[in-house]
């Protein structure tokens, strides 16, 4: 008996650093760090902090797209040096990476830089996200040595983040490939507020849109026809059912059991459901394309 306690004991003071070794480990992978200097930059010695309830102190005004999304908090560093513009980086942890690339995706607009798993640079800013971090970086004015620094900068954090995540599963479902899908103009989000900000539908929520929810925005092009598809996946059949009645009743009240009509400025409308999923489209140039549109999202939804 006296041997099998002593092999207990041992075992668990072998056994349990090496537990706690792989949970540290697990949650370094998670982490993202700041270099204390870039191409001659130097960190100032101060790191601020802001979580959900203190991000308005920090960015009045901006705050929303970060709530909207479910975010923890933002470590935020600055960086000097003598007579050039300093450089601010910003690390966003936004819980999952689906909420990173969503912050991501909201703004997107410029040129991809090659950093982390998606990125754009453009007028001395740099946005991108990696795992379940959204990145910022800036200098606080112009010139090619900053805008060298900045990049770096980003690339330092990038490196710093062990672990990359996968990018929302809802995005498969927009058609692609030939269809003239804007790749910049997708959009994944929440939030009702955020859609209405890249394609007004109502000033109140008439699609039930919550956290729980996640919705896909894209926009296609052919020619000079422009058409926008809204996909929203719900948490129940029933809840996806009460949506679409919902906004039916407020977007397209003439419709009646039909699913598409003609709006004001002679393009069409067309919604539908399948399963747990609502589909839209928005400014179809005729009623056959706009079922159209629905059809080849139905399709897609199988491969979720």
């Amino acid at each position: 008996m006296r041997f099998c306690y002593l092999w207990v004991l041992i075992s668990v003071a072998f056994l349990t650093p090496s537990v706690n070794m792989a949970q540290e480990k697990g949650k370094a992978d998670q982490e993202a760090s700041f270099p204390a200097e870039v191409s001659g930059w130097k960190w100032d010695g101060k790191e601020n902090h802001y979580n959900r309830k203190t991000i308005f102190d920090y960015i009045n005004g901006a705050g929303e797209l970060y709530i909207a999304y479910n975010f923890n908090g933002v470590k935020v560093r600055r960086y000097e040096k003598g007579s050039q513009p300093p450089i601010t980086a910003e690390v966003y942890d936004m819980g999952t990476s689906e909420d990173a690339f969503g912050v991501f995706s909201f703004e997107r607009q410029d040129e991809e830089a090659g950093i982390g798993q998606g990125s754009e640079f453009g007028g001395g800013l740099l946005r991108f996200w990696k795992g379940k971090f959204f990145v910022s970086a800036f200098a606080e004015g112009q010139g090619k040595e900053a805008e060298a620094a900045t990049l770096d900068l980003g690339k330092a954090i990038a490196n710093s983040i062990k672990s990359t995540g996968p990018i929302p599963k809802l995005l498969g479902v927009l058609p692609n490939g030939k269809t003239g899908l804007l790749e910049k103009s997708t959009r994944y989000f929440h939030s009702h507020i955020l859609l209405n900000q890249r394609f007004f539908i109502a000033n109140q929520n008439i699609l039930n849109l919550n956290p729980k929810t996640e919705a896909v925005l894209g926009q296609y092009a052919q020619g000079q026809q422009k058409t926008h598809l809204l996909i929203i996946r719900y948490s129940e059949e029933s809840e996806a059912a009460a949506a679409l009645q919902k906004f039916k009743r407020a977007y397209m009240p003439e419709v009646g059991p039909q699913t598409t009509i003609q709006t004001e400025d002679k393009k069409w409308t067309a919604a539908g459901q399948r399963k747990s999923f609502i589909l839209i489209v928005f400014g179809a140039g005729s009623k056959e394309k706009s079922e159209k549109w629905i059809r080849a999202a139905e399709e897609r939804i199988g491969s979720l």
